[in-house]
């Protein structure tokens, strides 16, 4: 998909425009936006509206064509609900609505020029992310693996925004496409089966990226991190022939000088859950077990195609969780990287035993902030649902700074957040008769004690750890990966610039 800013002025009109076809939006009560009004000089848009052909109801469109007044040759009517506040909702549905429109015309370019500017607590910066990651999201296939692949649909492959052109307006386009093809990234990851994305094939695509954006990239393969030792990560993969594989990407796009931003993912490319094994239903999802990494990874091509003006450190701890004679069993005790001990109580909570060795290796960064980010818990699911991730962080100025950024990034990238709490008295859940920590916690507040476990080894930095396990991917007949948390991260790195 193409993108590029169109901007109007009394001379060059949106009824002056020579496109396949414009966008425009219509009301609930009637009324024509700026753009519709522009165009409706014969009165066909407004003889549209009072037939009940449309009702301006938010997703609801109108194809015209022949429009008396457009130099355009289809009109597509959107409706956006009330003129009176144009929701974030209302707007994003209609250009969904617009996007699957485009998707069935004969024309291959477009105009979308909805009231970008009105939308209600949010600026034209906001709508143009809206328009550029629905477009990206609508062509997105996951059906790489099929022999007979459906065909692509014709339909629109080059899209106007009709805002007005601008440093800011330009670089908000840059950036929405940079994040937008971020998200891809994590979604063909995310989708992919755990026989061929495996640690092997998520080291490569971080040597791919590296390529491709000049990062600096190490791999470290089982004898380094022994040499390192990393008992609790070397733990979980030791039931599973696959390779572990602990990738290391930099970007260095700030000073020198500058400490970076260190992101962490987990990446347990499938997740049995070892000896203590999930149930058959729906273990085919586990190969989203990965997902935090690939939005580390997905994030990193987002910045790198920004050039992003910050030092980020990305760490992708990745392996599989199988069964076997060499598989860790419960009861068993391993030495995490920092040289606390770890009774592993239930091997499906391995995420946290990956996490905090790579966390502990963050240590060398000297990080200004570090967040992991990991599908880590149902329980998290079963607290927030599917709607918002779950962000955690000790309660102090530092860490209430970090999630106000985290927070407010998430806000503005429409891919929120909800703060959870973290207390010392969550780590009594989390003694050991016979080792510094257990690996899970008595009963209640599941995400919490996990989070709380991850804490112990983050005492040397700032840190926030978000649980994506009810945001990462979609079951049921939409099953899918979302590319969630990387609008979220991408937007808190730009605001570090």
């Amino acid at each position: 998909m193409d993108f590029s800013i169109k901007a109007f002025d009394t001379k060059n009109t949106v009824a002056t425009a020579k496109t396949g076809c414009v966008a425009v939006a219509v009301f609930e009560n009637k009324k024509l936006s700026a753009a519709a009004k522009a165009l409706d000089g014969g009165g066909d848009i407004t003889a549209a509206l009072k037939s009940g052909d449309i009702t301006g109801k938010a997703g609801t469109t109108l194809l015209l064509r022949g429009v008396n007044g457009a130099n355009a040759e289809r009109v597509l009517l959107v409706g956006l609900g009330s003129d009176e506040a144009i929701s974030e909702k209302s707007f994003a549905t209609g250009v969904q609505a617009a996007l699957k429109a485009f998707g069935s015309l004969g024309a291959s370019d477009a105009i979308i020029a909805l009231p970008m500017t009105e939308v209600k607590e949010r600026d034209v910066n906001w709508a143009i992310h809206c328009v550029v990651q629905a477009a990206l999201e609508s062509e997105y296939r996951g059906d790489t693996q099929k022999s007979k692949r459906d065909p692509a649909p014709a339909g629109v492959k080059k899209i106007a925004l009709a805002v007005p052109s601008s440093v800011a307006t330009k670089a908000a386009l840059a950036q929405a496409i940079a994040i937008g093809n971020g998200v891809a990234l994590t979604r063909n990851l995310g989708d992919l089966p755990a026989n061929i994305c495996t640690p092997t094939h998520l080291a490569n695509t971080a040597k791919k990226l590296a390529k491709d954006y000049k990062f600096d990239v190490e791999v470290l393969d089982r004898k380094q991190l022994e040499a390192l030792k990393m008992g609790s990560f070397l733990s979980v993969t030791s039931g599973s022939d696959e390779a572990p594989k602990f990738i290391v990407l930099k970007h260095m796009g700030g000073k020198a000088k500058d400490a970076p931003v260190v992101l962490v993912g987990k990446g347990i490319t499938f997740d049995t859950g070892g000896i203590s094994i999930k149930a058959g239903p729906g273990m085919d999802e586990m190969k989203y077990d990965m997902c935090g990494a690939a939005s580390v990874l997905g994030t990193f091509r987002a910045i790198g195609e920004m050039n992003l003006k910050l030092n980020v450190v990305g760490i992708v701890a990745a392996c599989e969780n199988m069964p076997s004679g060499r598989a860790t069993k419960p009861g068993d005790i391993v030495t995490s990287m920092n040289g606390l001990t770890i009774e592993v109580l239930n091997t499906d909570a391995e995420g946290r035993l990956v996490l905090c060795d790579a966390l502990t290796y963050a240590e060398r960064f000297n990080p200004a902030a570090v967040v992991d980010i990991a599908t880590l818990t149902g329980a998290c699911v079963i607290a927030l649902g599917h709607h918002n991730s779950g962000l955690f962080t000790r309660s102090d100025a530092a860490h209430d700074k970090l999630a106000e950024e985290l927070l407010a990034a998430g806000k503005k990238a429409s891919d929120t957040a909800w703060r959870m709490p973290i207390e010392e008295a969550y780590n009594e859940q989390l003694k050991s008769n016979f080792a510094d920590l257990a690996n899970i916690g008595t009963p209640g507040g599941g995400s919490v004690t996990a989070a709380a476990f991850l804490e112990n080894f983050t005492k040397k930095y700032t840190w926030a750890h978000l649980d994506i396990a009810g945001t990462a991917w979609k079951s049921g007949a939409a099953k899918g990966a979302t590319g969630r948390p990387v609008p979220l991260l991408a937007n808190f790195l730009i605001g570090r610039v």
